[in-house]
């Protein structure tokens, strides 16, 4: 989005030095930078104005601070009084200038993925913006907002959250006009305290909806179900329940655990084949469908979008090594729900052999050994091998090792047909495990 300096001070207040330059985003990061962009510097565990310099020589025309300009940086400084709190003024003042198609996608699971798949949607008849990876958090939305580009017809923004009050807040800058809850379920525990604590500051989101807005509720979850009183907007269902608005019937799954399906809308039925991996992703596909239908989108364009979306890394990504075996990346995060869900995908490849190379289930609290004992069990039910990485909680019956190499030496001799799935929060980063086996 095109934003002169003059308009930049204008929206948060600040004093602007230097000429009054045009910019098309913003970015946090130097690493990142590049030319035309404004850089906002973070005080965080690291300063971010100790690289202010640094964004300035890959290519930003201007930056925000909170403190007086350095003159030597030679870029357009606006000062303002807190970088952060300006920041999310700039994504005010950016969702100003967008159109009313905006929606805001939040859930315990499978909110990244619906995001993916919405914007899939929406791109078969919209000129779309969309949260990249997971900027979900009160500096990656605005990002996203600055980011879109001026022509932007629709835009999708993931929201998650720490606390209650959070989504609220992202709502007070994004003003969505569309609310879709996937699930909620007991992850990040340690931040909410209860489950209960985790479904209050989801259905901010949809609290926050204005009455001509659209509501897109999990009909399959109760508790999600259950917050079509929390809104004033128009209430869509998805979900495999009969008395869903938009449904899927006669689910297939292919032997690279793709799944297709029968949609049936309001609007009409079509078959769909989805690119994405896992029977999971079957209700994340019915929420873009019905949050792109509810904004016009033909059903055939949502079958299009949902076969050809691209989903963010590190998600259900399938490859066989040269020597036949099988290997599943699913190494972006982790819970209770999501690793059943792996689990249950890995059972049903056709395989010799089946190993699951599990990391740390983050966040969960006083749950967290029970979680992971669960899994270790479920696990055992389902005749997968257990490897447990830097995380004791999975229990006895499963094999301990110590990081990456001692994964790869626990695997031993793989063989043709034999099939391994890795899995963790993030701060296990166990893609490093399938990079070593590819």
């Amino acid at each position: 989005m095109h934003l002169l300096a003059s308009q930049i001070a204008a929206a948060t207040g600040g004093t602007l030095h230097g000429p009054d330059v045009q910019v098309d985003s913003a970015g946090i990061d130097s690493r990142a930078a590049r030319p035309g962009q404004l850089f906002v510097p973070i005080v965080a565990a690291r300063d971010g104005h100790d690289y202010i310099a640094a964004a300035v020589e890959a290519g930003a025309v201007a930056y925000l601070t909170d403190r007086a300009p350095d003159p030597t940086v030679g870029a357009t400084a606006i000062e303002v009084a807190d970088t952060a709190f300006a920041l999310a003024d700039l994504g005010r003042e950016a969702r100003r200038r967008l159109p009313d198609r905006v929606v805001g996608v939040t859930g315990s699971v499978g909110k990244t993925s619906t995001k993916d798949l919405l914007a899939g949607v929406l791109e078969t008849t919209f000129a779309t913006a969309a949260s990249e990876k997971s900027f979900n958090n009160e500096l990656g939305l605005p990002l996203t907002l600055l980011g879109a580009p001026d022509d932007t017809e629709a835009v999708v923004l993931e929201m998650g959250a720490r606390g209650v009050g959070h989504i609220q807040l992202l709502c007070e800058i994004a003003s969505p006009t569309v609310g879709v809850l996937t699930r909620v379920e007991g992850v990040h525990l340690e931040m909410f305290g209860t489950l209960e604590d985790v479904a209050r500051a989801k259905g901010e989101l949809v609290e926050s909806l204005p009455p001509d807005g659209l509501a897109v509720l999990n009909a399959d979850h109760a508790v999600v179900a259950a917050m079509d009183t929390r809104t004033r907007a128009q209430v869509l269902t998805y979900g495999l329940a009969p008395e869903a608005h938009v449904r899927a019937e006669n689910i297939e799954l292919d032997d690279q655990l793709r799944a297709s399906f029968d949609l049936l809308t309001p609007w009409g039925t079509a078959r769909v084949a989805l690119g994405a991996r896992g029977e999971h992703q079957v209700p994340n596909a019915l929420a873009a469908a019905a949050a792109g239908g509810g904004l016009g989108v033909p059903v055939d364009a949502i079958a299009a979008g949902l076969a050809g979306a691209r989903l963010s890394g590190l998600r259900m990504e399938l490859s066989t090594t040269d020597g036949g075996v099988t290997v599943i990346n699913d190494a972006y995060n982790a819970n209770p729900t999501s690793m059943a869900a792996a689990l249950d995908s890995l059972a049903r490849l056709q395989a010799r052999r089946r190993f699951a190379v599990l990391g740390t289930m983050a966040e969960l609290g006083v749950e967290g050994p029970a979680a992971h004992r669960g899994v270790a069990e479920r696990a055992n039910e389902l005749g997968i091998t257990v490897i447990a990485v830097d995380e004791r909680a999975y229990g006895d019956g499963v094999t301990h090792v110590d990081g990456v190499d001692g994964a790869v030496e626990a695997l031993g001799e793989l063989a043709e047909g034999d099939a391994v799935l890795v899995k963790g929060s993030r701060v296990a980063a166990l893609e490093r495990v399938a990079q070593a086996l590819s």
